[in-house]
C-alpha cells in the first residue's frame, strides 16, 4: 500500500486536522471533526463546479464544530452551503449520515442504497424495548449485570432515531446526477447493509466510504434484528473491490492511498485470522457462548481494557464470525438458551 495523501498522514501522525484539499479538478476532500472519537474526522467529497450545485458525499458528525468545519471547507473550494443541492452518504453511521438532515433543510435531496434505508435506526429501534435488548445479550452469554450496562436505551437512541430518510435510492451501478463526470455506485455490503463504494473511472478514483480503510479494520458485526452473515458479504465485497487496483482510494477516514487490492487482501487475511483464532477457543473449551468467545479473544487494547459500548461491539464482531463460520460450515449451534457454539 502507498499513501498518496501525503498532507493527510502526516495530520494523523500529528493527531490534528488535515487541511482541505482538491483531489482532482471539480472535487474536494473536507475534513469534518468526529466530537470525543479516536477516527477525529470524516472525509467528506465534495464535487464542484457543476452546473446543478454542489454533490456531498458523507457530509459527516452533525454538531456546531462540524458546521463549521464543512461550511468552511466549502468556501475554500469556491463553494457555498447554500449551493449543495445533493447529499449522497456511503452509509447511514452519524459520523457520516449526520449532517445530512441540516443540508436538506437548505434544499439539498439525500441519496443511499435501498439496504441501507432499510435498515436506519428508525426503522430497526423505534418499537424495541431495553427488556428485549438485555434478552438478546443474555441469550449470548452476557451475564446480567453486564447485559443491564450494554443495553440500548431510548436515551441513547434519541438522536439516532432523528437521522433523516432518503429521498431518492441510489442502487449498484447507478451513475450519480453529475453533469460531465460518470461515478457509479458500486454497492458493498458488509461493514452495513447499503454501504457504497463510488467510483470515477475517468479520475482514477474510488472512494471507498468505511468499506476500506488504510490502517484500520471497519466493525463487520451482527446487531440485534439484523442476525444475517454480514462478514461472508464483506469478505465477497473485498473480493470485488480488489478488482479496482489500479484506482487511487479516498476513504472516509485517515488518508488517500493507492494498492487497493493489497488492501483489500489485507483484510481478508485477518478476517481469515480471526476466524482461526475462534477456531482455537472453541477447541480449548468445547462449547462456549459469543460472550464466552470474544473473552478469549486478542483485542487491540485486551478484553480486560474494553468497556461499554467497545465490549458490545466485541460481542457483535465475534457474532459475525460465527455466522460466518456457520455459512462455511466450520462451526455449528450447540445450544439455544444461552446459544452456544461448537467445532462441528
Amino acid at each position: 500500500m502507498i499513501v498518496t495523501g501525503t498532507a493527510q498522514h502526516r495530520a494523523w501522525q500529528e493527531r490534528v486536522l488535515p487541511p482541505v484539499e482538491q483531489v482532482r479538478p471539480g472535487l474536494w476532500s473536507i475534513p469534518v471533526p468526529i466530537p470525543d472519537n479516536p477516527l477525529r474526522y470524516t472525509l467528506s467529497y465534495a464535487f464542484t463546479g457543476e452546473d446543478d450545485g454542489v454533490l456531498l458525499i458523507d457530509p459527516g458528525w452533525d454538531s456546531a464544530e462540524g458546521r463549521a468545519a464543512l461550511t468552511a471547507g466549502l468556501l475554500t473550494a469556491g463553494a457555498a452551503i447554500g449551493e449543495v443541492t445533493g447529499v449522497v452518504v456511503t452509509h447511514v453511521h452519524p459520523d457520516h449520515h449526520g449532517l445530512s438532515g441540516w443540508l436538506r433543510a437548505q434544499g439539498a435531496w439525500i441519496g443511499m442504497h435501498p439496504a441501507e434505508a432499510a435498515t436506519l435506526p428508525s426503522r430497526l429501534w423505534s418499537d424495541r424495548r431495553p427488556s428485549q435488548d438485555r434478552d438478546w445479550l443474555r441469550r449470548h452469554g452476557v451475564p446480567p449485570a453486564d447485559a443491564e450496562r450494554l443495553a440500548i436505551t431510548p436515551e441513547r437512541m434519541r438522536g439516532l432515531l432523528a437521522m433523516a430518510e432518503p429521498d431518492r435510492l441510489v442502487e449498484d451501478g447507478d451513475l450519480l446526477p453529475l453533469t460531465g463526470r460518470s461515478v457509479r455506485a458500486v454497492w458493498t455490503p458488509g461493514h452495513t447493509p447499503g454501504h457504497l463504494c463510488l467510483h470515477d473511472a475517468e479520475a482514477g478514483l474510488l472512494l471507498t466510504g468505511d468499506h476500506l480503510l488504510p490502517r484500520i479494520s471497519p466493525t463487520v458485526a451482527v446487531h440485534p434484528r439484523d442476525e444475517g452473515d454480514p462478514l461472508s458479504a464483506y469478505l465477497e465485497s473485498l473480493e470485488q473491490t480488489g478488482k479496482f487496483a489500479a484506482e487511487e482510494a479516498l476513504p472516509a477516514h485517515e488518508y488517500r492511498f493507492r494498492g487497493i487490492d493489497s488492501r483489500a487482501a489485507a483484510m481478508i487475511g485477518h478476517h481469515d485470522d480471526r476466524n482461526r483464532e475462534i477456531l482455537r477457543a472453541l477447541d480449548a473449551q468445547g462449547t462456549a457462548t459469543a460472550w464466552q468467545i470474544a473473552a478469549a479473544l486478542t483485542w487491540s487494547r485486551g478484553w480486560a481494557s474494553l468497556r461499554g459500548l467497545m465490549r458490545r461491539m466485541a460481542l457483535g464482531e465475534t457474532l459475525a464470525h460465527l455466522h460466518h463460520l456457520t455459512t462455511v460450515g466450520a462451526v455449528r449451534q450447540a445450544a439455544e438458551e444461552p446459544t452456544r457454539w461448537a467445532r462441528t
